[in-house]
């Protein structure tokens, strides 16, 4: 799908049925348009006459009647899948009456794989198009939230290796939104998937855990609305560019809309049903203010539902509504109601972009090879010029002094023109003017402040004044390079500290290296703590030492007895993800740097505040005291002038420590986050090493269980061309054993508090 400006495409499916009524709802040859005529009643003909019209015409992007699957995806999804690759954002929403076909349009059944849905087709297309784009690097992030009574849940909640499957958690996920990124669910969690076969089994994971009930129009009727999100992030193979380009990808199945008469709910359906209704009045508000240009106020926070999907109602987003219909005529009313909302849906108005972004890192590293080309021309250019003696390096101290000596003695008449060769020197110059103006300045500020006071006793001469702010701006200047020398000297000690530190870390790493698998054997083998608190733990510096202590010699296991999680993740770390392993502690180390630094300079920031704080309030004493005297003695002037400078000088101090500060806290929430992307990587990866390696004895006898029962059993067909069936199978067989396994070792998923009261 073009990203260009437009309105959002919506289509209408119409559920098969034996019942169709001919008479009432009619389906034009043109494909795009459907005629609905109003049932009349004889009894009611003057009523009918001064009433609205008896028929509608609503003109639509397409009408899919009595077609397949398949032919549904190609013509509604496929198209905002493919520009998801492109750094479109994408949103696909089926909206509709309870059991008019909403969950199957999206999910499909999960028994046949040619009567999949949306979802598992995006997924199939998805992971294609990464193998065709070999030019291109390509990360894949999936959620799967739904709305419950307006209750957030994850039904993808984080799964720990020491338990193969949790509940969904009620709690922690909140609807926020952050500048430049939008609407986020803050909790919800991102789990990275790399092949066809790891999604389908999630998405069949976050199925078994969707809530749902029965009543008389369906007998799986979903009881929440559910969003399948996609997060792709594509990166350029060939080209050394620090650009990189994102997209989301959303699959909503909203929950229908009931009326009880003909539903009966009852009891906690009827709650549901309740929630359910107002939901959808609320996101039908929502649309009509997008669709009128003049109001000014969008009422998104009504409800969990129309915040969430801020971002794909008439945002940066290709927005796509797929109405699903009955053709009965029992059911004409609530089919009107769908098609006025489909209608009110054409009518917004949508401005999908590009999503680009740029990596810092690839950034830097290109400046920085930018400036060593750019420093080995000017060599090359001053050589050809034989002009050996200009310098691009940073100026010393002692060249710097010299220069703030001739632009002094420029500006006193003493010298007549400052000689400059190179770029820097003619910046130090300019910076030492900007010194001498913000000098004079500050004399002015100070006299100002000086002659205000001074209501009824004159002033004080202009040459007693002009020398008193000029020894205090010696003193300011002084004391201001002092401060500035100390903080480079600080920042230097770091970073020596840092290189030493990281040099003795691989010398003992070299040094180990022999005995280091040995040891680490010994010493997982006698822990006994969970794999989850081994992957979530704080960063503690104390940790190099600990792995640096002798292992105490420990009785081998048995054979009989298979490792743990946690005994096999420390093996893991040694052997195969001793690279990545690595990687993540020397990003720790690195961020504990930070926040050490961040916690030096909120020391500093607080203690200029103190000082600003005191001669604030020294000034504010001798002020009252002068108003009580009703007096301004001219002895008094000398000591304010000084308190006056002094304050001006501890606020410019404050401003530098504050720019400081917020620069080293971005540095450190770009730590947080590469050591969040190794610990996830980390764990993935430990995972399909696992599951290649070892395999429980439950999974094992229920293997041998299922392998006879297949063998009577014929093995499913599937057709020669779809190459993603077998993934699909694998999947689907994968999550069925997991729910056996649970049944058999006694396991029951409790559903959430809220949906017990």
């Amino acid at each position: 799908m073009k990203g260009h400006s437009g309105n959002v495409g919506v289509f209408v499916r119409i559920r098969p049925t034996a019942h169709f009524a001919q008479g009432l709802v009619e389906c034009l040859p043109d494909g795009q348009t459907v005629n609905i005529y109003h049932r009349r009643d004889s009894k009611k003909t003057q009523d009918s006459i001064k009433g609205p019209p008896s028929s509608w015409s609503f003109r639509l992007e397409g009408v899919l009647q009595d077609v397949s699957q398949e032919e549904v995806y190609d013509r509604v999804c496929h198209p905002v899948v493919q520009g998801a690759f492109d750094g479109y954002n994408g949103t696909v929403m089926c909206f509709g009456q309870t059991g008019a076909g909403k969950t199957y349009t999206m999910t499909g059944s999960t028994k046949s794989y040619k009567q999949r849905g949306f979802i598992p087709r995006a997924l199939q297309q998805v992971f294609q198009e990464i193998e065709r784009r070999t030019d291109f690097s390509f990360s894949v992030q999936l959620s799967f939230m739904e709305i419950y009574n307006e209750t957030l849940l994850d039904l993808l909640s984080p799964v720990s290796p020491q338990q193969d499957s949790a509940p969904p958690s009620p709690r922690g996920l909140v609807v926020m939104e952050e500048p430049g990124r939008g609407v986020v669910i803050k909790g919800l969690s991102l789990h990275p998937v790399f092949s066809e076969e790891d999604a389908l089994h999630l998405m069949f994971e976050a199925d078994m855990n969707r809530i749902t009930g029965s009543h008389a129009l369906n007998r799986n009727s979903s009881r929440s609305h559910c969003i399948f999100s996609l997060h792709i992030e594509s990166r350029s193979r060939t080209l050394s560019e620090a650009k990189y380009v994102t997209s989301k990808l959303s699959l909503v199945d909203l929950a229908g809309s009931e009326r009880l008469g003909k539903t009966g709910s009852e009891g906690q359906m009827l709650k549901e049903s309740t929630y359910i209704n107002k939901s959808l009045s609320f996101l039908e508000q929502t649309i009509l203010a997008l669709a009128d240009r003049r109001r000014e106020h969008v009422p998104f926070r009504q409800t969990k539902l129309t915040h969430a999907l801020k971002n794909s109602l008439g945002g940066n987003c290709n927005t796509v509504l797929v109405a699903n219909v009955y053709g009965e005529a029992e059911h004409l009313d609530e089919t009107l109601c769908t098609m006025h909302f489909a209608r009110r849906m054409k009518k917004v108005k949508i401005q999908p972009a590009v999503n680009e972004h740029l990596d810092p890192a690839l950034q830097v590293k290109k400046l920085q090879k930018e400036l060593v080309t750019l420093k080995e021309e000017m060599s090359i250019h001053n050589t050809l010029l034989k002009n050996q003696s200009v310098e691009h390096e940073p100026l010393s101290e002692a060249q710097l002094a010299e220069i703030s000596t001739e632009v002094q003695c420029y500006l006193d008449g003493s010298l007549m023109e400052i000689s400059v060769k190179s770029i820097r020197q003619v910046e130090a110059v300019f910076t030492q003017f900007k010194l001498a103006v913000q000098k004079q300045e500050q004399k002015d500020v100070i006299c100002n402040s000086c002659s205000s006071m001074k209501k009824d006793h004159g002033a004080v001469t202009w040459d007693v004044k002009e020398s008193d702010g000029r020894g205090g701006t010696e003193e300011a200047e002084a004391g201001g390079s002092v401060a500035t020398d100390s903080h480079k000297q600080t920042r230097r000690a770091n970073t020596t500290a840092t290189k030493t530190k990281k040099s003795k870390d691989k010398h003992s790493t070299t040094q180990g290296e022999g005995s280091a698998s040995s040891k680490k054997r010994c010493e997982t083998s006698s822990r006994k703590q969970n794999y989850s608190q081994t992957s979530e733990k704080e960063l503690d510096p104390q940790e190099p030492e600990a792995q640096n202590q002798e292992a105490q010699p420990v009785e081998p296991a048995q054979p009989e007895s298979p490792p743990t999680k946690s005994e096999c993740f420390e093996d893991f770390k040694v052997g195969p993800g001793s690279k990545i392993s690595s990687i993540l502690k020397e990003n720790k180390a690195v961020l504990l740097e930070r926040r050490s630094l961040v916690r030096q300079l909120t020391e500093e920031l607080n203690a200029v505040k103190g000082e600003i704080d005191t001669v604030m309030s020294t000034l504010l004493q001798h002020k009252q005291m002068r108003a009580a005297r009703d007096e301004y003695p001219a002895e008094a002037e000398e000591p304010d002038a000084a308190l006056l400078l002094q304050l001006s000088e501890l606020k410019t101090l404050y401003r530098q420590r504050h720019v400081a500060l917020h620069d080293v806290k971005a540095e450190v929430n770009y730590c947080e986050h590469l050591v969040h992307q190794c610990r996830v990587r980390l764990v993935s990866e430990f995972e399909t090493w696992y599951k290649t390696a070892f395999l429980s004895p439950e999974e094992k006898t229920l293997t041998l269980i299922q392998s006879d029962d297949t063998e009577q059993q014929p093995q499913a067909e599937f057709p020669p061309d779809a190459p993603s069936a077998q993934f699909f199978h694998n999947a689907r067989c994968r999550t069925q054993k997991r729910r056996d396994v649970q049944a058999h070792s006694g396991y029951r998923k409790l559903l959430p508090t809220l949906h017990a009261t």
